[in-house]
């Protein structure tokens, strides 16, 4: 048996969703005066109206877009998204991880769209080029399960006539985005800020707004996905009157994370911890002998979900087994948490490098890694 390393990371926690808590988070900085208290009430209606127009002001949305809470997480914003909008133009559908690939399925499958589907594989990122400024475009800004993010956003034309309507739930808060060459955003509150599950937010832009209001989805919608009523936007949800009952006590750990973040240092201080934490794991992937990145190209590479692959791994049931081992021994030694790869994804580990992650514990935890490397032999 290798020694064990002299100190462990504080937070062993790098799970890519849930997300670490922010650092210092304890249940005791909640308010609990909404708790029991309906969501309809005057003070539930503010908590949610504070909690949307909070995260709109820290992720600097451009002047009118609109930002709601919607049902179930991420995938239920994008789901909302796709059969509220997509129909009245082409679409091109781009995919280089498991969601991404999760939304080319729901458009051909489901909504049964003809679509321009382009795909890569696990590291890669689809051809972004020459994408017909009149077709809808639905994309993965940050890939979560494969660390694959987009370089920019330069290949989405600014004089459009289709929508881009963008899964933003790794990269929100932990990224630069453009918000003004994305009509739909989506991310959850699971995810760079460390909040609670089963919650999603969705922006709208203006352009979305009109699409909405002038183009009706060509199909029936359930009540969970209806954003307009008698061909107006309902402008409640985007105020706090939320579609269905919300959990009060994870908007309340919603807005702490908000707090946290706030007093963080905003947006420019959450993207730069977040790089920092990405720059130390990368520091120790090049000195390593046994693991590379997944991603090769370091301008497509997330500084969120870090997704690595072992060195000449061969056969993939060895190194399946190999990843298993590595996680155990980790698990067991309460070094590191839930750093496996994603179940679709090349064996390997995913580490989370998000803003709520602190660089101590990224560099406290790379002997260990190499230790797991060793013992797992």
């Amino acid at each position: 048996m290798t020694s064990l390393p002299a100190a462990r990371p504080a937070r062993p926690s790098f799970s890519s969703g849930p997300c670490p808590k922010p650092p210092g988070w304890s249940l005791d900085r909640l308010d609990t005066r909404i708790l029991g208290r309906s969501h309809r009430s005057s003070l539930g209606k503010a908590r949610l109206a504070e909690a949307i127009d909070r995260t709109a002001a820290l992720l600097a949305l451009p002047d009118g877009y609109r930002l709601g809470i919607v049902p179930a997480s991420d995938t239920g914003a994008m789901e909302m998204a796709m059969w509220s909008l997509l129909g009245p133009q082409p679409v091109t559908m781009l995919a280089w991880e498991s969601f991404g690939a999760g939304w080319v399925t729901d458009v051909a499958k489901q909504l049964k769209l003809d679509a321009d589907i382009r795909t890569a594989g696990y590291g890669e990122i689809a051809d972004l080029s020459g994408i017909d400024p009149a077709s809808d475009i639905v994309f993965t800004w940050n890939g979560t399960t494969s660390g694959v993010r987009v370089p920019d956003v330069d290949w989405i034309a600014d004089d459009r006539t289709g929508l881009s309507i963008c899964d933003a739930t790794s990269a929100a808060f932990a990224q630069d985005i453009d918000w003004a060459k994305i009509d739909v955003g989506t991310f959850s509150w699971q995810k760079a800020l460390g909040g609670e599950a089963a919650h999603g937010m969705l922006v709208l832009s203006p352009r979305a707004v009109e699409r909405l209001e002038s183009q009706p989805a060509p199909r029936p919608l359930p009540k969970i996905f209806r954003l307009t009523k008698g061909g107006q936007l309902i402008d409640g949800i985007f105020r706090g009157e939320t579609i269905n009952t919300p959990s009060m006590l994870a908007v309340e750990d919603w807005l702490a994370c908000l707090d946290w973040a706030e007093g963080a240092g905003g947006l420019p201080a959450l993207v730069a911890r977040a790089d920092a934490n990405a720059a130390a794991l990368d520091r120790w992937v090049q000195a390593s002998g046994w693991a590379d990145h997944l991603v090769a190209d370091p301008a497509i590479r997330s500084n969120t979900s870090v997704c690595l692959q072992f060195t000449g791994a061969g056969d993939e049931a060895a190194a399946t087994a190999r990843q298993k081992a590595i996680v155990k021994r980790l698990e067991a030694e309460e070094a590191a948490f839930d750093i496996g790869a994603y179940r679709d994804a090349p064996p390997g580990l995913r580490i989370w490098c998000g803003a709520t992650i602190e660089t101590a514990d990224i560099e406290a935890l790379t002997p260990w890694l190499d230790w797991a490397w060793e013992e797992s032999k």
